[in-house]
């Protein structure tokens, strides 16, 4: 199959799913909030709401123009991914969330997938930036985004989180949130 008959199928189809985890989280925000949840790195927060459609259209837009056949290896990356981003929504449950919340009276998770690694829905995502825009031929925006993530991630949002989970597993939540 070509990739530009492919690309508006892929980006659909992880379009539709993105909405869906949207109304997902959009719930679970509601019910940490009734708990009393504390948000950090709400100023970083929208870059992502920004990246996560660039990243989709960039992807639909070069693997459309792309000549090649799909990459079956970065569809089958992307493909492994999706077991492993809805395991750590199912360890996560309520806690899963688009956003830093912070429940007081909350436990740190650490089973699943946290056993492994500290952030490994952040790593999911790194996956499926990389291999969905490679699975259509649209390397040039694989690149792109990928780098663009790690620098949001690197550089404001695991800093952000772990320091509001160090504040309340010290008792000292910020009761503002902070970035």
């Amino acid at each position: 199959m070509k990739a530009r008959l492919a690309a508006p199928l892929l980006v659909g189809a992880l379009g539709a799913q993105r909405l869906l985890e949207l109304r997902v989280a959009r719930a679970n925000e509601r019910w940490a909030r009734e708990r009393g949840a504390v948000e950090y790195g709400q100023a970083h927060y929208p870059l992502f709401f920004v990246l996560h459609p660039a990243w989709l259209l960039g992807t639909l837009l070069e693997g459309r123009r792309a000549g090649a056949r799909v990459s079956w290896p970065a569809l089958g990356l992307l493909l492994l991914a999706q077991p492993l981003r809805y395991w750590v929504i199912r360890t996560l449950g309520r806690y899963w969330n688009t956003r830093i919340l912070i429940v007081p009276g909350g436990q740190r998770v650490t089973g699943g997938p946290f056993r492994y690694l500290k952030h490994p829905n952040y790593a999911v995502v790194a996956l499926e930036l990389a291999a969905a825009p490679l699975a259509v031929g649209a390397w040039r925006t694989a690149l792109a985004f990928t780098l663009l993530n790690a620098a949001l991630l690197l550089g404001l949002r695991i800093p952000a989180e772990e320091a509001a989970l160090r504040a309340y597993a010290q008792g000292k939540p910020d009761t503002q949130g902070r970035e």
